[in-house]
């Protein structure tokens, strides 16, 4: 895994901003995480300025377990703008919740705490595909 920050999401990928779109009130900011993946990030106006984001800075982005929602349905059309379709690598499940990781194409992975009744219903298993979706707006930017 690339240098990481220290934080309690347990998912953030390092990358660098390829592409600002500011509107009004927010800032669309895309994140070129490297091995064909990026993310798209939906940050106020204020934060993008604060951050002093540009075409070409390093960011890291992050998103908690609990914001990824996990789909065993193929060509599932959703509102999230972020999809990241790989193999269960881990589940594990606890008294209520389970954790799942999904492995990416690339190396890359995406952790995601779901119910047991949805891995259940789901029928989640290790080696299954599935996608990990993150709404733009969950996503946190970070700069050093």
């Amino acid at each position: 895994m690339s240098e990481q920050l220290s934080n309690s999401a347990r998912n953030q990928f390092k990358g660098t901003v390829t592409k600002l779109t500011t509107g009004m009130v927010n800032t669309e900011v895309i994140l070129d995480i490297g091995n064909g993946h990026s993310i798209a990030a939906v940050i106020t106006n204020a934060s993008a300025s604060f951050l002093d984001l540009k075409v070409g800075t390093s960011a890291w982005a992050l998103f908690k377990a609990s914001w990824v929602i996990l789909s065993s349905e193929k060509g599932l059309k959703t509102s999230a703008r972020n999809t990241f379709t790989g193999k269960i690598l881990s589940l594990k499940k606890g008294t209520i919740n389970g954790e799942v990781v999904v492995d990416l194409p690339g190396g890359n992975s995406i952790a995601s705490i779901v119910t047991n009744s949805s891995i259940e219903r789901l029928g989640l298993v290790e080696g299954l595909e599935v996608s990990a979706l993150v709404k733009a707006s969950h996503v946190i930017l970070a700069v050093k």
